[in-house]
C-alpha cells in the first residue's frame, strides 16, 4: 500500500515537472517571439522615417526647381519685352529714316525739275536734261567766257525764283590732253572759277558751294575728236536742296 502511494507521488511530481518545463518553454517562445516582433516593428518605423526624409528632400528639390523655373521664366519674359521694345524702336527709326529719305527725294526731284544741272562747255544739244551755257574752255584754260558767266547769271535767277535754299556742287572736268595729275588741278581751277564768280557777283555764300575735280576721268564725249575734247573741257553745276 505504501509502495503504491509512493509511486503515485512520483507520478504526480513528474507531471508537475513536465508542466513546469512546458510552461517555461512557452514563456521562452513568447519572449523570443516578442523580441523578433519588436525588432521588425523598429525596422518598419526606420523605413517609414527614411521614406519621409527622402520625400521631404524630393519636395525641397521640387520647390527649388520650381523657383529656378520661375526665375528663368521671368528673365525670359524680361528679355522678350526688351527685344520687343528694341524692335519697336528700330522700326520707328527705320520709318523716320524712310520718311526723311522720301522727303529728300521729293525735294531733290522738285529742284531737279525746276533747276536742271547746267554744263559750261561747248554747245551740245544732244546732252539731255542739261542747260548748256555755250561757255567753252580753251585748252589748259580756266577763265570763264561771257557765255559761261551769262549761264551762271540765269542759274542764280532760277534758284531765287524757286524760293528754296540750295547747295551747289561744282564739278571741274578736262579732256585727256596732258598729264593726269595736271588735269586734276586744271579741273579744280575751273570749278573754283565758277565758285568765285557766284560769290563775287551774286553773293552766294561760300559754305553753300562745294568744288570737286574729276580731271579727265569722266569724259562726256570721245577724246578722239576736237569736238569731243572741247565738250570734255567743262564745268557742271548741280543744284541740291
Amino acid at each position: 500500500m505504501r509502495k503504491m502511494r509512493t509511486t503515485a507521488k512520483m507520478m504526480a511530481l513528474g507531471a508537475v515537472v513536465v508542466l513546469a518545463a512546458a510552461g517555461c518553454a512557452t514563456r521562452g517562445w513568447v519572449v523570443n517571439d516578442g523580441g523578433d516582433a519588436g525588432a521588425g516593428l523598429g525596422e518598419t518605423v526606420d523605413n517609414v522615417n527614411d521614406l519621409n526624409n527622402r520625400l521631404e528632400e524630393t519636395q525641397e528639390r521640387t520647390e527649388q526647381n520650381r523657383e529656378e523655373i520661375d526665375s528663368v521664366d521671368q528673365r525670359a519674359q524680361a528679355a522678350n519685352m526688351a527685344a520687343q521694345t528694341s524692335q519697336a524702336a528700330a522700326d520707328a527709326a527705320q520709318e523716320a529714316a524712310d520718311a526723311a529719305g522720301s522727303r529728300v527725294g521729293q525735294v531733290e526731284t522738285t529742284m531737279g525739275t525746276l533747276i536742271p544741272p547746267i554744263t559750261l562747255s561747248t554747245d551740245s544739244p544732244e546732252a539731255q536734261g542739261r542747260f548748256d551755257g555755250l561757255g567753252e574752255f580753251g585748252s589748259s584754260q580756266s577763265e570763264l567766257s561771257p557765255a559761261a558767266q551769262s549761264s551762271l547769271d540765269q542759274l542764280v535767277v532760277q534758284i531765287q525764283n524757286a524760293g528754296q535754299s540750295a547747295f551747289l556742287e561744282i564739278e571741274g572736268h578736262t579732256d585727256n590732253t596732258g598729264d593726269e595729275s595736271y588735269n586734276m588741278q586744271l579741273g579744280l581751277r575751273r570749278a573754283e572759277a565758277v565758285k568765285m564768280y557766284l560769290y563775287e557777283q551774286h553773293n552766294v555764300p561760300l559754305h553753300k558751294m562745294n568744288t570737286i575735280s574729276y580731271g579727265e576721268s569722266q569724259p562726256a564725249a570721245s577724246n578722239d575728236t576736237r569736238e569731243g575734247r572741247a565738250q570734255n573741257r567743262r564745268v557742271v553745276v548741280k543744284v541740291r536742296s
